[in-house]
């Protein structure tokens, strides 16, 4: 395989210990085309569409004539992708591709994926979104049997399993490879073969099969969400079933259930936060359920006010709903500027405070005097609420009244969303009054569980059978933490390796 590489000097500061990036992110995004023309053009397209799912790296894989070609690098798509020359190193009719967010894992050229190998029975790439809950576990067992890891991501294990399995086949040895490992994981893979596409078996993270092109010359991709499908013209057939491999090659699409059939568990925060609103997930869209959250959360708190103003962009359809429930008048007092990334000058703690205004601006005229309600998708630290609620005081607001369309965050995420240990989140330390104190708001107040689920088209939450992966609100955990469990000394390097 010819191996291309970017400037590694574009690697973003590592935010181990970044106070002010107060928000939850997704681990990554997965996209993977099949027998269609510049195809490492479509997934460039498809990864700048799932943009928002990763922002520290980026990579391509794509099989021509001529073998694997791989070009990757640290940065946004637009830079990594962006010239004519890269696309045309590239060449090919299949190729699969991946978005990256490290979160406190090292950001190094080694870490980017599509991760590739050459086996037995060739070239093998594969892209992860997820974490392994065992991955320090089944890391040692593999070197102790000699395998030479590359990187410091979990992704890499599958690759190791993969090739130590005895199965014949790609397809086996996928399986045997899954069945030994615990999370939560969607995985595009390609070989000389096929394009294969894998949920984990309770389907916590997303992943959606579309369709390219004419009947007689069908092309097909797979993505992390919806929205990658619009942006190359393809048609939404559905989304990959938990446990569930698809296996697409030149006679069209196979589906392949190695896993015994079990309730599914897909992420709650994907309706709340993560996906793009105008992305359909699980056959919802995901722009109408946050407005029906917005509105649940109006009706479980309401508070007299004269406006409602979203903290942008997450908290735009939920303040919709809110105020159309409440009937309150709706206005964007807030301005984001959308041309901002991390601080661009010395850090320094006055910079530190004044850098949520470099993200965001007071709309004065839509707050000076007013009884105002911020509405927000969640509160991690507290420490951007803080400096919001702050910033709309200063504009001359009356009252600062804050609601959010998520149930407080108590625990930390182990599959796949980073969020900082729990012992740092302000919803584990502190009550709801407590909070409402610490960020400075007249009152606060977030939706109920049950309430997300009504939200969600359910009649609450069924602790038996939640059909929601929710263990940052609640702490149940839906799939074993093998390596934290019994070994507390574990935490930090399995934090490190799967980038929480």
């Amino acid at each position: 395989m010819t191996e291309l590489t970017t400037n590694p000097f574009a690697s973003p500061a590592a935010r181990e210990g970044d106070e002010g990036d107060d928000a939850f992110h997704e681990e990554c995004g997965v996209f993977g085309v099949w027998n269609a023309p510049d195809a490492a053009a479509l997934t460039a397209l498809g990864l700048h569409a799932l943009q928002h799912r990763g922002q520290e790296a980026s990579g391509i894989v794509s099989l021509g004539d001529k073998g694997f070609r791989s070009h990757k690098g640290l940065g946004l798509v637009g830079d990594i992708f962006g010239d004519a020359r890269v696309m045309a190193m590239l060449p090919g009719r299949a190729a699969v591709g991946h978005n990256r967010y490290a979160t406190a894992g090292e950001t190094a050229l080694r870490n980017v994926q599509p991760l590739y190998a050459d086996f037995a029975f060739g070239g093998f790439a594969v892209a992860h979104n997820g974490n392994l809950t065992n991955a320090l576990a089944l890391r040692r067992q593999l070197v102790r049997r000699g395998c030479l890891f590359q990187s410091s991501t979990d992704s890499e294990v599958f690759v190791h399993l993969i090739a130590i399995s005895l199965y014949a086949t790609v397809l086996d040895r996928l399986i045997d490879a899954l069945k030994q490992v615990d999370g939560a994981y969607s995985l595009v893979a390609l070989h000389d073969g096929a394009l294969i596409g894998v949920r984990d078996p309770l389907g916590v993270r997303p992943l959606v099969l579309g369709r390219l092109g004419a009947e007689g010359n069908r092309g097909w991709v797979l993505a992390s969400e919806t929205c990658a499908l619009d942006i190359v013209g393809a048609e939404f057939v559905r989304d990959v079933e938990p446990g569930e491999i698809v296996v697409i090659d030149g006679s069209g699409v196979q589906s392949v259930k190695p896993f015994a059939h079990t309730s599914s568990r897909f992420c709650i925060f994907e309706y709340v936060y993560f996906a793009r609103p105008d992305s359909v997930v699980e056959g919802t869209p995901v722009y109408e359920t946050r407005k029906r959250i917005g509105q649940e959360l109006a009706r479980e708190s309401g508070v007299e006010a004269d406006v409602v103003v979203p903290v942008p962009d997450s908290g735009v359809p939920s303040a919709m709903g809110y105020a159309v429930e409440a009937g309150i008048p709706f206005e964007l007092g807030i301005i984001r500027n959308h041309y901002v990334g991390r601080t661009f000058i010395e850090p320094t703690d006055t910079i530190r405070h004044l850098g949520v205004k470099l993200k965001h601006s007071a709309n004065r005229a839509m707050l000076q005097g007013k009884r105002v309600i911020l509405v927000d998708d969640s509160i991690v630290r507290g420490t951007t609420s803080k400096k919001i609620v702050e910033m709309v005081r200063q504009a001359g607001a009356k009252e600062v009244h804050m609601r959010i369309s998520s149930p407080p965050t108590t625990h930390s995420c182990f599959y796949g969303i980073d969020t900082p240990e729990r012992e740092k989140l302000l919803a584990a330390k502190h009550d709801v009054a407590a909070m409402a104190r610490i960020i400075g708001a007249d009152s606060l107040a977030f939706i109920s569980l049950d309430g997300l689920y009504r939200a969600l088209g359910r009649q609450g939450r069924d602790a038996k059978d939640p059909g929601y992966c929710d263990a940052c609100f609640t702490g149940d955990y839906a799939i074993p933490l093998t390596d934290l469990e019994g070994h507390a000394e574990r935490r930090p390097a399995l934090l490190a390796l799967n980038g929480v």
